[in-house]
């Protein structure tokens, strides 16, 4: 246990000091975006091409870890979809953006840090390809469901546009081509670049818990409590549950690579879910269900991490942060 909350600890300890310095004015919630934007579109990419290019391509391509990831989150968000449409009697729409809550996770800005230090530098890989699971299928799927629900067919089109132009201009997407090629071409980057890009790498875990810290600030989690919890539950139990399934069936794929599966899995959603959930009217929701998984996610990720020690999936010696 003491070797878990080694791990866990340093990560919220950092989420607790964003928390701190913006509900104390050091920082205002508007600088946590302008931090996000930096690691998602400098640290964060920065950090693929170098994982990327340092491992062989058979390492890379590694299509039964993107079943795993991908079975399980469509599994999730199908699952919640139908809950909440005819259990719940919520509309198709509003039921969609709710369901994509339970099926994509906050695997850069909180997964990456936690998952290194129990599986190891394969993080990185398994973090680019949870990348393209959530930008190139979960995202693309849940949007253009939750436009066909608004019934406009020019929507959809003018959706399917938009979302394939952002993908070619999108710095993750980019970085992992990028660092496909460098693998493919067995090329490490020159050495003037490959300092540069490493510094940043480095950055990214540490400036994306304290910003997700920082958002946390002024947040509240009130009414809605039945959806929010179901959301929060189907999360953190649902998807990784599923994932777990599929991965720890699949005898092709590492033991590192399993639990990583199911750790990334373990997180709370993806911190721009209020973004996207503003676009429908319900960024409240939204809201309400990020800060409600990353306070749980505590003790949910601490569960997790000694079950995949317990299953004899983690590293034997854990890796520093």
């Amino acid at each position: 246990m003491l070797a878990i909350l080694a791990i866990t600890g340093p990560i919220f300890a950092l989420i607790g000091m964003g928390f701190v310095c913006v509900r104390t004015g050091l920082f205002t919630r508007s600088d946590m975006r302008i931090l996000g934007s930096f690691v998602i579109n400098v640290a964060l990419p920065a950090l693929i091409v170098s994982a990327l290019s340092q491992r062989s391509l058979t390492e890379i391509l590694r299509l039964d870890y993107l079943l795993a990831c991908a079975g399980g989150a469509i599994l999730s968000f199908s699952l919640m979809l139908l809950w909440f449409f005819y259990a719940r009697r919520r509309a198709f729409q509003e039921s969609a953006v709710t369901a994509m809550g339970a099926s994509i996770s906050n695997s850069a800005f909180m997964g990456l840090p936690i998952v290194v230090q129990v599986v190891g530098p394969v993080a990185s890989v398994a973090l680019a390809l949870n990348m393209v699971v959530e930008n190139i299928i979960m995202l693309p799927l849940v949007l253009i469901l939750a436009d066909l629900a608004g019934h406009n067919a020019g929507g959809v089109l003018e959706r399917l546009r938009d979302i394939g132009w952002s993908l070619l201009k999108n710095p993750i997407i980019l970085a992992i081509s990028s660092g496909v090629l460098l693998a493919l071409l067995q090329q490490p980057l020159p050495l003037f670049l490959a300092k540069p890009v490493d510094m940043l790498a480095v950055a990214a875990a540490p400036v994306a818990l304290f910003a997700i810290g920082g958002n946390l600030a002024g947040s509240r989690v009130q009414g809605m409590l039945a959806d929010v919890g179901q959301l929060v539950v189907a999360k953190l139990v649902l998807h990784p549950l599923l994932v777990g399934l599929i991965a720890l069936n699949l005898s092709s794929l590492d033991p590192r690579m399993q639990a990583a599966a199911i750790l990334f899995a373990s997180m709370p959603m993806f911190s721009i879910y209020p973004l996207i959930g503003m676009k429908y009217g319900m960024e409240v929701l939204c809201s309400a269900a990020v800060v409600a998984a990353t306070l749980v996610s505590f003790v949910n990720i601490s569960v997790v991490i000694w079950l995949v020690q317990h299953l004899g999936l983690a590293q034997a010696s854990l890796a520093t942060f």
